[in-house]
């Protein structure tokens, strides 16, 4: 039984997540950790993340585990904890950037990353076999713990980490985080780095004003702010803050690949930091990350869609980071997970090493025209021969077939891949000018009408 998605398990509250579900899965955990095991707990702002957080704490406590209680805290900050606190492992009730009437449940290991596939298949067995292990009523005093301070721990964390004395300006910023947990955290972290913050969408007792997906559609209003305001940037997260956007000074949306390759070089030109010329990023990245970076002799690692994958495969090659082109962003020395805050303020770092606006350094990028668009999915089993075709039209360019198919050529694009959380093919299309981009995913369109019917 597969229960695991790209990252987590999502559903909606009460519907794919009912009561008894969760029980049931937060029992398979428990026993895949065992008795005796310490698991902080946390939950984003969501509603229904407090019921499943005590129903999944409760569960946890009754197979003898030692739980302890981070309360609202992005995700993250409940990975930071957990590495650097030595815990024997995390569980966080979270959707991420799902829409507001999910949730769900992700499992960290006590290096602070989520758990591998083969961890998620051992709990799915547990799950389906209903092996639960349980103890004694007299083991189970004290067995939840308030830890109260692990946003501050974590902020605390990010700070050892970047250096902005040398700013000649008090930067102003703009923070949205979709009235979660990230305005629990970034908001105190660019205060304590000298910046004036204004926050919007900080409330958490409301639903979000935007979808918790920190897309250009999502964002559009995001700019204007930056604008009346004249800050030197915005930064959107999603519902746990793994996430950061940046809008730039000109209140232009940047994709998370872009700002990723301009993080990059700052790591290498002014951080100096000796870490492996390597990064590792999803097949959904642009391929400018391997032009501009190709120059100072990083190599780029294309793995398959998900965070998951690509922190292992960090950890697992050495890496100096890992990226996605939705804003995740992992910088190494802190720790091999998506941090939106620990992307934010390597951003303001690198504003005040460099002393040049953000749509400066942005506007020294190449230019492309990127199109995202969506497909429904009726059959999975017609997806082999989708790409079984999209190669054959295709055969003369490069490819990369680890998730969907990718082809690269030389002034274009394209991924077509399925979803790992929903029915649908996802379909990116980036070229030199908007007539060629248009061109290929009229091509691709065509394609997918006459294999999926």
């Amino acid at each position: 039984m597969r229960l695991f998605g790209t990252d987590g398990v999502r559903g909606i509250v009460n519907e794919d997540l009912k009561p008894e579900f969760v029980v049931r899965l937060a029992l398979a955990i428990a026993t895949y950790f065992g008795s005796g095991s310490s698991v902080l707990v946390g939950r984003d702002a969501r509603a229904g993340s407090e019921l499943i957080h005590d129903i999944v704490s409760g569960a946890l406590a009754s197979s003898g585990l030692k739980v302890y209680d981070a309360g609202l805290t992005p995700t993250p900050a409940l990975q930071y904890n957990v590495k650097e606190r030595g815990f024997d492992g995390g569980v966080m009730i979270t959707a991420s950037h799902n829409p507001p009437q999910y949730s769900g449940i992700k499992v960290v290991l006590s290096d602070g990353i989520e758990a591998p596939r083969e961890v998620e298949e051992e709990i799915e067995k547990i799950f389906s076999e209903e092996s639960f292990r349980r103890v004694s009523w007299r083991e189970l005093r004290h067995k939840r713990i308030s830890v109260s301070d692990v946003n501050e721990f974590y902020v605390e964390g990010v700070i050892k980490h970047v250096d902005v004395s040398k700013a000649k300006k008090t930067f102003r910023v703009v923070v949205d985080p979709a009235n979660n947990v990230g305005a629990l955290t970034t908001p105190k972290l660019f205060r304590m780095l000298g910046a004036q913050v204004l926050t919007v969408n900080g409330d958490l007792t409301h639903q979000p004003f935007r979808e918790p997906e920190p897309t250009q559609e999502n964002l559009g209003y995001l700019g204007s702010i930056v604008r009346d305001i004249k800050a030197d940037f915005a930064v959107a997260h999603d519902g746990d803050a793994d996430r950061a956007i940046f809008i730039d000074d000109l209140g232009r949306y940047i994709p998370g690949d872009r700002s990723a390759a301009l993080l990059c070089r700052h790591i290498i030109v002014n951080r100096r930091d000796n870490l492996p010329r390597r990064v590792v990023t999803a097949v959904s990245s642009s391929t400018i990350v391997e032009d501009l970076l190709r120059e100072y002799g990083v190599e780029v690692v294309w793995v398959r869609v998900g965070s998951i994958v690509i922190a292992r495969t960090a950890q697992s090659l050495g890496a100096m980071a890992g990226f996605e082109e939705n804003g995740g962003f992992m910088y190494v020395p802190h720790q091999t997970v998506r941090d939106g805050a620990m992307t934010a303020a390597l951003m303001l770092e690198l504003l005040s090493s460099e002393e040049a606006s953000l749509s400066e350094l942005y506007d020294k990028l190449p230019k492309r025209h990127l199109i995202k668009t969506k497909v429904p999915l009726k059959d999975k089993s017609s997806v082999k021969n989708l790409i079984d075709k999209i190669l054959a039209s295709y055969g003369n360019y490069r490819n990369i077939t680890i998730d969907g198919v990718k082809i690269i050529g030389p002034d274009f694009w394209f991924l077509v891949r399925p979803s790992g959380t929903e029915p649908i093919i996802r379909v990116f299309v980036e070229a030199s000018d908007e007539s060629k981009a248009n061109e290929i995913l009229k091509d691709l369109l065509e394609i997918m009408g006459e294999v999926l019917k």
